[in-house]
């Protein structure tokens, strides 16, 4: 089996993503940004997730002519997060295992940069609104609200990135955004993460509250690693 076929799903069945009709404006870049966030929002790295699309369904989801449906597709393509199969189909691209750690390891260096960046810029105001994201969780454990807790983390690393005040930073994630969220919500459960993952949040808050650039680094990129270190120790389905 070579590399390409370990990275998309041999599936004939196409997976079915939430859309909703586009507007008569700029239709090639809404497609591209309806489809790009219906890709954010597939559980891509679920092995029992089918990951080819119909371009027949995308068009009648979207209520638009094939074209700017084929040139966003050819857009996402060309970003890496699609690959066109001959005879095959389109399929959504599932990195492997060395491709993910390194993507993580990039988001460990440009997230802790920004951790560094935002204790020296950010508003205390914008700060203490990171602690608001976990308030629902201070009375009962993430493991219950597990759902709930995937997208308030997910909300408090782009948050942090945010922080910096680095637009660079900010476009630079952007792209490993929808792979490193995916690996984040599959791992969530794995091993009691969601409660480690909490008091490492709270932590890196507490830092970037006394406006301690040091650790706030520090804690923040070695929050990340641990990710890449636990998807290499445990997550063999990617391959």
């Amino acid at each position: 089996m070579n590399t390409t076929e370990t990275m998309i799903q041999r599936a004939s069945a196409a997976t079915s993503l939430a859309l909703a009709p586009l507007n008569s404006m700029s239709l090639r870049d809404q497609a591209y940004a309806l489809l790009k966030g219906a890709i954010a929002d597939t559980d891509i790295y679920d092995p029992k997730q089918e990951l080819r699309l119909d371009e027949r369904q995308l068009t009648t989801a979207l209520g638009v002519s094939r074209t700017p449906i084929r040139e966003a597709l050819s857009l996402l393509e060309q970003e890496g997060f699609i690959r066109t199969m001959p005879r095959r189909g389109i399929y959504i691209i599932r990195k492997s295992k060395r491709e993910i750690m390194e993507m993580i390891q990039m988001w460990a260096a440009l997230e802790s940069m920004a951790a560094r960046l935002a204790t020296l810029h950010a508003p205390d105001a914008e700060i203490a609104k990171l602690r608001h994201l976990f308030d629902e969780f201070q009375n009962s454990p993430p493991s219950e609200h597990l759902c709930e807790y995937s997208d308030a983390n997910i909300t408090f690393h782009t948050a942090v990135i945010a922080l910096g005040g680095s637009q660079t930073i900010v476009d630079a994630t952007r792209n490993l955004l929808i792979h490193v969220r995916a690996i984040r919500r599959a791992t969530i459960t794995q091993i009691d993460r969601a409660a480690r993952s909490i008091i490492d949040h709270l932590k890196i808050i507490e830092a970037l509250e006394r406006r301690d650039t040091e650790l706030a680094e520090r804690l923040t990129r070695q929050h990340t690693l641990d990710l890449a270190a636990h998807v290499d120790r445990y997550c063999d389905f990617l391959g």
